[in-house]
């Protein structure tokens, strides 16, 4: 049997169906936001660099860079140097910005300048790389992570202290340091071998 509704009636069922549809809703909203974290969590998990790409920050110090590039190029990896790279009318940083789209960054710290603490005097000056270099050290540690970063030393030089606490690679002379960044890269997801070297 069916009767007319009283108009309280209405609104309460429908106020009770709205209610309903929202609880719904937010419970589905909810369960996609957790699956597409998981989904995402996978394939971060599975998936090893972007590219075979790794860009090699560097300052003067052009035989240390082309000795870079040479063992980065035998393990079959391809060395984004900046300016190699076309310009395009762009400014330095929109060319670091359009080529660093790479899975690992080598950064080359060389002796090329001096610095020391005005409040200490010139004679506390050291060696130290070049304040490009330095930023795109940081610009590299933020955008891929500090995992996918080696900072390679060459010498007694000073190094940043906002990066204190992080190993850095002495690019020694015994030849030590190609087997170190070979190990840094297969600890980034890159399939390289020392044998190669």
């Amino acid at each position: 049997m069916v009767a007319p509704a009283s108009e309280a009636f209405k609104q309460s069922s429908w106020e009770q169906g709205r209610r309903g549809t929202i609880h719904l809703l937010d419970t589905m909203i909810e369960e996609l936001q957790l699956d597409a974290e998981e989904q995402a969590s996978v394939k971060q998990e599975s998936t090893g660099p972007r590219s075979n790409e790794v860009f090699v920050v560097h300052g003067h110090d052009e035989g240390m860079r082309e000795s870079v590039a040479r063992v980065l190029t035998k393990l079959g990896l391809q060395p984004v140097i900046l300016h190699e790279q076309p310009d395009k009318g762009h400014t330095i940083i929109e060319k670091i910005e359009r080529f660093s789209d790479v899975g690992f960054a080598v950064v080359l710290l060389s002796p090329d300048d001096s610095g020391y603490s005005n409040a200490k005097g010139l004679d506390t000056a050291r060696p130290r790389a070049r304040q490009n270099v330095i930023l795109e050290l940081g610009y590299f540690a933020g955008k891929l992570g500090r995992h996918s970063v080696v900072a390679l030393h060459k010498g007694d030089i000073e190094l940043p202290s906002d990066y204190d606490g992080v190993l850095y690679t002495l690019y020694d002379t015994d030849g030590a340091w190609p087997y170190k960044l070979t190990r840094e890269l297969r600890e980034g997801g890159y399939k390289v071998s020392a044998d190669d070297l």
